[in-house]
């Protein structure tokens, strides 16, 4: 006779969360896609996943890869666009830097990490700047309008005979 052994509880099971359940999140999640999509052109579009409520507390949403894979803290309920979009927007940072481990967005002059501010009440992608005198922080675009694929400059790239590059 074998020894039995001990049944633990499985973790509840998350969910994908149809477009629809959470009007504000999905207009917000759909802008911050632009962006993902302008800044990694082969990474497919975020999606909310849920977590099963406890007996004490909500169901718990949170931004994810189109895999399930999810970063960081759940949203909070937002009570009007903006606040949906700031959150949207921070949570999906969390998940691309935390799951795909790489720092996103770029900022396309300097190279640096940007991170979410305000301008006119608005959330903004900032870049802290180069750090030199004349070279400040700046604020590159409005969340949902990023329009640029960052690439690295390549200083030790070989250049052809006619100086253009390869």
């Amino acid at each position: 006779m074998g020894r039995m052994r001990p049944s633990f509880p499985r973790p509840p099971e998350p969910r994908f969360v149809p477009a629809g359940e959470h009007p504000l999140w999905d207009e917000a999640l759909a802008t911050v896609n632009r962006d993902l999509a302008a800044t990694l052109p082969g990474q497919h579009p975020l999606c909310l996943i849920a977590y099963p409520a406890d007996a004490d507390e909500d169901e718990r949403v949170y931004v994810a890869l189109a895999d399930g894979n999810a970063h960081g803290n759940a949203l909070q309920p937002a009570g009007s666009a903006d606040r949906a979009l700031w959150g949207i927007a921070d949570a999906a940072q969390d998940t691309i830097t935390g799951c795909l481990w790489q720092v996103w967005p770029v900022c396309t002059l300097h190279g640096l990490g940007m991170h979410l501010a305000k301008q006119s009440g608005r959330p903004v992608w900032s870049c802290a700047g180069g750090g030199r005198p004349g070279d400040p922080a700046h604020v590159r675009a409005a969340v949902g309008e990023l329009d640029t694929v960052h690439r690295p400059h390549r200083p030790n790239r070989k250049r052809r005979k006619d100086g253009k590059g390869r």
